[in-house]
């Protein structure tokens, strides 16, 4: 069973960046129509920076596999304000995983080589603004465990 913990930048730390308005430098541009949150995450790659939309949609909150990106960091910023949740591990081991309630104005960002479980929404579809790398080379590793683990809100 793995307990949901809040998402915050020191917990977090280990396996990646949050994302979200007010954690770091800030400051206004536009004639003080706009204030930008700076350089929230550093994209990690070797190849082309991309962006996407994944629409993610509910499914049962267990964990049977983990991935990681050996060649590029992975950013996902939701988009529709709905809270969902992030499990992640330093190994790929069931006793390793930590999940992580993520708020509607959260995202983060997965450090390269980080193990982490696919997108995990809550309550209805979602969408979310995701960054990662595309280019040459296997980019996708996944390990499968022997039985699921539940996630306890």
């Amino acid at each position: 069973m793995i307990r949901v913990e809040p998402l915050t930048a020191a917990a977090f730390a280990p396996f990646g960046d949050v994302i979200e308005a007010g954690a770091g430098e800030f400051f206004d541009i536009n004639d003080g129509f706009t204030t930008r949150h700076h350089a929230l995450a550093q994209v990690e790659t070797d190849a082309d920076v991309i962006l996407s939309i994944f629409e993610g949609r509910p499914r049962a909150l267990t964990v049977a596999m983990l991935e990681c990106h050996p060649k590029g960091s992975q950013a996902f910023m939701p988009l529709n304000g709905h809270d969902w949740l992030a499990v992640v591990a330093e190994t790929p081991e069931p006793a390793a995983c930590r999940a992580f309630l993520c708020k509607g104005h959260q995202g983060l960002q997965y450090r390269t080589g980080v193990w982490h479980h696919p997108l995990l929404v809550l309550e209805q579809a979602q969408n979310f603004l995701v960054v990662d790398r595309m280019g040459p080379g296997e980019n996708l590793q996944e390990v499968f465990f022997d039985r699921s683990l539940e996630i306890m809100l």
